[in-house]
């Protein structure tokens, strides 16, 4: 056996340190939390949406999809967690990539079909 310990190899330098992490999220509010990955969920639906300078290089409806609904759920699940002063201004964003997802898309969801729209209900435009 080797006499040097598993803090000695050159893995746990670059190893992250999960207790400062720990820390470090713990102090966090929670709203904090939902609200930055809401606006992270938004910033990647705008990207596969096509709506960043680079436009049409990033575009997936696709994958455009699955975020604007896993950003509705988020947003239908924690409304009575966070403020309105949180809500709304999300729940805006997430009605405006509603839009322009229908906008971009070729084919057009049935209203009440689109994504995100079982949480928020059908969104026309």
């Amino acid at each position: 056996m080797s006499e040097t310990s598993p803090s000695d190899t050159p893995e746990a330098a670059d190893s992250p340190d999960f207790d400062a992490m720990a820390r470090d999220i713990a102090e966090v509010p929670a709203v904090e939390v939902i609200v930055t990955v809401a606006v992270n969920l938004m910033s990647a639906a705008a990207v596969k949406l096509g709506l960043t300078e680079e436009g049409e290089a990033h575009k997936d409806l696709d994958e455009a999809r699955k975020l604007v609904h896993a950003l509705a759920g988020l947003l239908d699940a924690s409304t009575t967690e966070i403020s309105s002063f949180h809500a709304a201004p999300l729940r805006d964003g997430l009605k405006s990539l509603q839009l322009a997802f229908r906008e971009a898309s070729l084919v057009k969801d049935e209203p009440g079909q689109g994504p995100g729209e079982k949480y928020t209900g059908a969104v026309y435009g």
